[in-house]
């Protein structure tokens, strides 16, 4: 189990009203480092095709966005780092500015289907890539031109840790559906031919 993801949010307010709604607060294990991502998260990144990215501002207003490109495009460098390429869009850049002030961040990835959540905190930087040319085109996601990074966000990883997977809806994507109806559809199909057939040599007279 990664335990500096819970000594680092599992506040003293955290732990008394853990205390006042069921009587007892958890105990928390020594958590000495930060936690160490392993093959089972490093797995699960490489899966995901989006994520949530939360941040705070000056005013201490948190926000949270969607971030969505194609499967692993957000990377694993080693086990405490991940990047991302951002890409041009609305240009408000909430993120950024938030993250300019005070680089602490934390990342949902959701797995709808297997009804797994993995949730990560750590501190971001960010590399403009006009500066680093290199570092867009490594990060770019696959089909995107590099022309359209206009920076890559660096995360260093201080903690992570699982949920259960109770009350995750199941979700899925087009292409799941799509996956998952595939047998069907061609068993549709060798039915429809082997009836086309059958009455061709069977003509209702």
């Amino acid at each position: 189990m990664a335990h500096h993801f819970r000594e680092s949010l599992f506040t003293a307010d955290v732990l008394r009203a853990q205390e006042a709604y069921y009587g007892r607060a958890q105990s928390l294990p020594p958590a000495p480092g930060a936690d160490e991502l392993g093959a089972p998260e490093e797995a699960f990144i490489s899966r995901r095709d989006s994520f949530y990215l939360a941040s705070v501002n000056t005013a201490g207003w948190p926000y949270i966005q969607h971030r969505g490109g194609p499967r692993g495009f957000l990377k694993v460098l080693d086990g405490h780092t991940l990047a991302f390429a951002d890409l041009s869009g609305n240009r408000q850049l909430l993120t950024t500015g938030n993250v300019a002030t005070n680089d602490r961040v934390a990342l949902f990835l959701m797995d709808y289907p297997r009804r797994e959540r993995l949730k990560i905190i750590g501190h971001a930087e960010i590399i403009p890539a006009a500066a680093n040319p290199a570092h867009a085109a490594e990060f770019a996601p696959e089909g995107v031109p590099v022309r359209k990074v206009e920076r890559v966000f660096r995360v260093r990883v201080t903690g992570y840790d699982w949920n259960c997977p109770q009350y995750i809806t199941p979700r899925f994507t087009a292409d799941e559906i799509a996956q998952t109806a595939a047998p069907l559809h061609a068993r549709i199909a060798e039915l429809e031919a082997a009836l086309a057939a059958a009455r061709r040599a069977s003509p209702v007279r």
